[in-house]
């Protein structure tokens, strides 16, 4: 038999490829990028070719290479799950879930309860750390995310469709200071989440005002506490529909009537391979049955009030 070429290097070659980057597949490996570099080296010696076309700060797979990972990356994944399986927990089943602090607190922790009664043996281990989908060859299984539209190099199911809207105090829609057109933003301070940075240009183009920029904007990586600082009146958020009806927060409004159509859904993502396992195909199937997808009422159709 033809002697192999080391596992590592065969790892770190379908890290790469799979990521398009040596730096991610370095913190993936928790290796530095000149060690990687270097299996990624003797595997290209050991096959006689190169296998990606190195290109500034990114490597992308070559025909050769585009061949190779084809033919060696589900045997990978494979061994990866037989390894599992030999230091398993028998029929106890464990899920490494990354999803977003505010979808797990309003719509999935709200709902747990009725999944563990139906599956006693799922246990979840709860991942709220950023860049879930770069952090699925880190022990994760899979990821809810929120995202503009499926990563192709992944099992991706959207989860729901949203709407933006602007969400402030409810002192902000009453009274005479209140806030009851948009242009009225031109003095105010907006919040926007790291993970929806163009909500407040989606909405300030679909309501036809393009030009309009608030006083200031503050960003914030935490959904919760951007509904926290709205209602106390500290500014308004851009956020999307579902936030603000399952916050259960009376405090908190929808200013202008005016909701637009969202280019940011939740996502449901995890390795195609995965999605064999049964702790994810559980959980998986159990999501899309269970927890229910945005929905809100109707709204005026982007009709913008008078002025005055």
């Amino acid at each position: 038999m033809r002697r192999l070429p080391p596992l590592t290097a065969i790892e770190a070659f379908v890290q790469v490829a799979r990521l398009g980057s040596v730096k991610a597949a370095a913190e993936a490996l928790a290796l530095s990028s000149p060690a990687l570099s270097r299996r990624i080296q003797s595997l290209e010696r050991y096959v006689g070719h190169p296998l990606f076309e190195r290109r500034h700060q990114a490597v992308h797979l070559n025909s050769d290479g585009e061949r190779l990972l084809a033919e060696i990356g589900p045997s990978l994944d494979s061994l990866a799950l037989a390894m599992e399986r030999a230091v398993g927990d028998g029929d106890l089943m464990r899920l490494r879930l990354s999803v977003l602090p505010l979808f797990a607190s309003q719509r999935l922790m709200p709902h747990l309860a009725e999944l563990r009664a139906r599956y006693p043996q799922l246990h979840i281990d709860i991942d709220t750390g950023a860049h879930g989908l770069s952090r699925l060859d880190e022990g994760l299984d899979a990821a809810i995310v929120i995202a503009t539209d499926a990563d192709p190099n992944l099992y991706s199911r959207r989860i729901d469709t949203n709407r933006v809207i602007a969400i402030g105090a409810r002192s902000l829609a009453e009274g005479a200071q209140a806030l009851s057109h948009p242009s009225q933003l031109s003095g105010a301070t907006i919040f926007l989440h790291r993970d929806l940075p163009q909500t407040f240009d989606y909405w300030k183009e679909a309501i036809g005002m393009p030009e309009l920029q608030p006083g200031a904007i503050d960003h914030f990586d935490s959904g919760q506490l951007i509904l926290d600082a709205a209602a106390q009146g500290l500014g308004v958020a851009f956020m999307l529909e579902s936030h603000l009806k399952e916050s259960h927060d009376e405090r908190l409004v929808q200013l202008f009537d005016l909701a637009v159509e969202s280019p940011y859904s939740y996502w449901f993502a995890c390795r195609r391979s995965s999605l064999a396992r049964r702790p994810v195909k559980v959980f998986h199937d159990w999501l899309f049955e269970s927890v229910p997808a945005a929905a809100g009422p109707d709204q005026t159709a982007l009709t913008l009030p008078a002025l005055g």
